[in-house]
């Protein structure tokens, strides 16, 4: 078996975008024929960048290769130009098409890519959303948030919608926009929004729910501690990325500090980062992103990794459907499975671009059972939703907050 064609398609995520404004998948060919889908998480550089690097890597790499050979091909990208070390960048690139590997691999062998790398542990994958506006305030007046980011009693009410729809925990981040000069030392109104949120959604789902705190690295350390001294008495599941992912070792003072689990995770690459944040103790939870972690093999070493600490994971997903296909693959047979994130229940767009929508009931995902990734790319419906525009998937503000 040996891969003989690339595809890649930049598709443009209408309004409300929920999962970012763009996806990037890709389709890779075998010469029998067999097709595989995945779905590169690059958000470092323009879409159409990204589409001439992942050709690249496909010729330097792949082309010509088995893809059952991973472990060869990953070591490849990884030491790519004398680099060996993690790039955000490349292993993004790679990710998604290591995915299409797997989903080639699941095929070929009639089975569901779970039962390749240690076999069904979880029927059922308990699943978490961030709260999201309702159609009415999704898509606010220009220079407008949402209110459900903004108002505490507007995301308590959407929380409890949520909840009321089967879901047993929700995330959000009141902590405002985020900047490339985070972290920073939150002002007195800013905690005090945090706490209006913790407050209001804990009375809105009481036990039936757990609360995600989420905030994007916006904290130093003393900043992170006064807000972790407020969510205790709230008792959240999680405190995630407390401060900037760069320096695990600074994050493991809050960890330290706090009964609040840390979660962290979604903007780390490759076993080698994983491994600094474990054994620096900064965090319990860790919310690799499969389109960006280094791929399906990859993120069952880092699961492992963690299994040995007593550690869980938390796949995170903001992005499109085939890196949450991923993620329920490695979150079925990880025993230390805690939670996945989902974009609501995978309908909209997310279910718009595949041929068929993901199992989803009462807050779970159910692991699917057809081969490979368990699910299609529409391709028509890629095809008709191009994206032409220039912005990258998120953008930061450029100024301190």
């Amino acid at each position: 078996m040996k891969l003989t064609d690339l595809e890649v398609f930049v598709v443009g995520n209408p309004p409300p975008h929920f999962g970012g404004r763009y996806f990037i998948f890709v389709k890779l060919t075998t010469r029998c024929g067999i097709v595989g889908y995945g779905e590169c998480y690059v958000a470092t550089f323009g879409p159409h960048v990204v589409k001439h690097m992942i050709h690249d890597t496909f010729q330097r790499y792949f082309e010509g290769t088995d893809p059952h050979h991973i472990e060869r091909l990953w070591r490849r990208a990884h030491g790519s130009g004398f680099s060996h070390r993690p790039d955000v960048s490349m292993m993004g690139v790679f990710s998604g098409l290591e995915m299409a590997c797997w989903d080639i691999i699941g095929k070929a062998a009639g089975k569901p890519v779970y039962e390749l790398i240690g076999g069904r542990v979880h029927d059922r994958l308990r699943a978490y959303t961030y709260i999201y506006p309702d159609a009415q305030d999704a898509i606010p007046p220009a220079g407008q948030r949402a209110k459900a980011y903004t108002d505490p009693h507007v995301a308590a009410e959407r929380a409890a919608q949520y909840v009321d729809a089967g879901f047993t925990a929700v995330k959000f981040d009141p902590v405002g926009p985020y900047s490339v000069f985070d972290g920073r030392q939150p002002d007195l109104p800013s905690l005090d929004r945090s706490e209006q949120f913790c407050k209001l959604i804990r009375e809105a789902v009481g036990s039936r729910a757990d609360l995600l705190f989420g905030t994007h690295g916006q904290y130093t350390v003393s900043g992170a501690k006064r807000v972790a001294r407020m969510l205790e008495r709230y008792d959240p599941l999680w405190f995630e990325e407390p401060t900037p992912p760069d320096m695990p070792e600074v994050m493991a003072e809050v960890a330290a500090f706090t009964s609040v689990p840390v979660a962290t995770g979604e903007r780390l690459c490759t076993k080698f980062e994983f491994a600094r944040v474990l054994e620096a103790k900064a965090a319990t939870i860790l919310q690799m992103n499969l389109g960006r972690v280094g791929g399906i093999l990859e993120a069952r070493k880092i699961a492992a990794m963690a299994e040995t600490k007593y550690a869980q994971i938390a796949p995170h997903l903001y992005c499109g459907p085939l890196v949450g296909a991923a993620n329920v693959q490695v979150a079925t047979a990880t025993p230390n499975f805690l939670i996945l994130e989902s974009i609501e229940d995978w309908g909209g767009f997310h279910a718009d671009i595949l041929t068929s929508k993901m199992p989803f009931e009462e807050g779970h995902v159910i692991p699917p059972t057809a081969p490979g990734l368990g699910v299609e790319l529409n391709e028509e419906v890629a095809r008709a939703h191009p994206y032409d525009g220039t912005l990258l998937h998120l953008q930061m503000s450029p100024d301190p907050a």
